[in-house]
């Protein structure tokens, strides 16, 4: 089973506070009161898509971010966090398409060695089609993943071949300016991950 780093006890306690504040208002939450308002999370990369073009953070400028680390041959949690995303938009989707036409989820793999710009593609698409799969050289990968302080080890080999990659599970939702603004709960299904996203998006 793949081994993940989950955030600190410490910091679910302060991101939970945060949120509890911050729902004490209606309509959405100013940015300065968001759960990772403030945080060294994120920044530039240089990655590729399904179809071999460059892509860096700046293109999505403008544009609600959904961020997510994995890799393809996850045989558990990756597909599951995928699909309650994936879900989740197709819910607020069905609430209210303005909200998530402002939204860009992005899957982002931890194994290129494997997953090759074709792979990242199809594994994206079989959640949605509107999940964007991005990929690059080890270095480029190492970079983004730092930048977005996501821990991730290439795990021993596995009986009959192949190997695992023990990774932190976190869903960001990231701001039209690029800036963090708090995790999505995957863990809890997909309504939550819909109410969540409903909360931040203006």
């Amino acid at each position: 089973m793949n081994r993940i780093n989950k955030p600190s006890a410490a910091r679910l306690l302060a991101i939970a506070g945060a949120l509890a504040l911050a729902g004490c208002g209606a309509g959405a939450p100013p940015a300065a009161d968001a759960p990772l308002a403030g945080a060294a999370i994120g920044g530039d990369f240089a990655l590729t898509n399904s179809k071999g073009q460059a892509v860096r953070w700046g293109d999505f400028a403008g544009k609600y971010r959904i961020v997510y680390f994995g890799y393809t041959y996850c045989p558990d949690v990756c597909p599951t966090d995928m699909q309650r995303v994936a879900q989740g938009l197709k819910q607020l989707k069905a609430a209210d398409p303005a909200k998530a036409g402002k939204i860009v989820p992005i899957f982002i793999t931890l194994d290129p060695e494997r997953d090759t710009p074709a792979v990242v593609g199809e594994f994206a698409a079989a959640f949605s089609p509107d999940i964007i799969g991005l990929t690059g050289t080890r270095a480029q990968i190492d970079a983004a993943a730092k930048a977005f302080r996501i821990f991730h080890s290439k795990g021993e080999a596995q009986p009959g071949g192949g190997y695992l990659v023990d990774h932190s599970n976190v869903v960001y939702l990231f701001g039209p300016d690029g800036a963090p603004i708090a995790t999505l709960p995957s863990d809890k299904g997909p309504a939550a991950v819909a109410a969540e996203l409903d909360r931040w998006v203006s």
